[in-house]
């Protein structure tokens, strides 16, 4: 499918991109139908939406038409990639490969070893947060040909990821062998999955930026659920947290 190029086109695409998106965070259609309707903005030729597992902190590919090498590094690398710091924050944008500068891309072995194989020569990486900074998972879409993508194309994809990271989120890994997964144990203290895991986080000492590195998220973040934790457990500082983690037996991998 045609990619739109008139302003209004691409309204019309971001439209059918958002009800899709919205379709597949109520869990009526899959993700995959938020890719088809992706390619009315962007015409390319790989893309894909992972979600970030952060039990196994590792990615898990939702829908996709990578080759299976790209998708396996895209699943199990990517998050180690040299060029994955520059967008992991939250604070920009897509990264689009006509502007990783050259020094970066030559050590990206994902562009080295498995992008420029495939004959990619464009395409853009946007990583997803929900509304309370945590990060979600990704989109990547590549593009072979030479082509020009428009300025309010790239704008579009960026207003996007929002409905992108919601659908994303809702999404879960089937459990094996298709079985419904077991309800959530009562979380101690009241806490929430993203606040027990910066309090596991505490146990080992780890600064707040140190934390957002690990979690993907800033910290500013970081803190603010500090602050929560605290609040939550009545204790006094970040010292008594980890020593009441350690208590309850949660703690972090060095």
């Amino acid at each position: 499918m045609a990619a739109r190029h008139s302003t209004a086109d691409l309204l019309d695409a971001a439209v059918h991109v958002r009800e899709a998106a919205r379709s597949a965070t109520a869990g009526a259609t899959g993700v995959g139908t938020v890719l088809t309707a992706l390619a009315e903005v962007v015409e390319h030729d790989h893309a894909s939406l992972a979600r970030w597992d952060p039990e196994r902190r590792r990615h898990t590919t939702l829908a996709g038409s990578y080759p299976q090498e790209a998708t396996a590094y895209i699943e199990g690398s990517l998050h180690h990639d040299p060029v994955f710091p520059v967008l992991r924050s939250p604070d920009r944008g897509g990264l689009w490969l006509g502007d990783v500068p050259p020094p970066l891309l030559a050590a990206s072995p994902g562009f080295r070893d498995v992008l420029a194989p495939l004959g990619i020569e464009d395409g853009v990486a946007q990583c997803l947060f929900d509304a309370d900074g945590r990060y979600v998972g990704m989109l990547n879409v590549s593009i072979r040909r030479p082509r020009r993508t428009p300025d309010p194309a790239r704008a579009v994809v960026t207003l996007l990821t929002e409905a992108l990271a919601a659908a994303v989120a809702s999404c879960e890994d089937p459990a094996p062998g298709g079985a419904p997964p077991e309800p959530a144990p009562g979380r101690p203290g009241g806490l929430s999955p993203r606040e027990l895991e910066v309090l596991a986080e505490l146990t080992a000492g780890r600064t707040n930026r140190q934390i957002a590195e690990r979690l993907y998220i800033t910290p500013r973040t970081v803190g603010t659920h500090i602050e929560h934790i605290l609040a939550k457990l009545d204790l006094p500082n970040r010292a008594a947290a980890a020593a009441r983690a350690a208590a309850w037996g949660i703690g972090s991998p060095r």
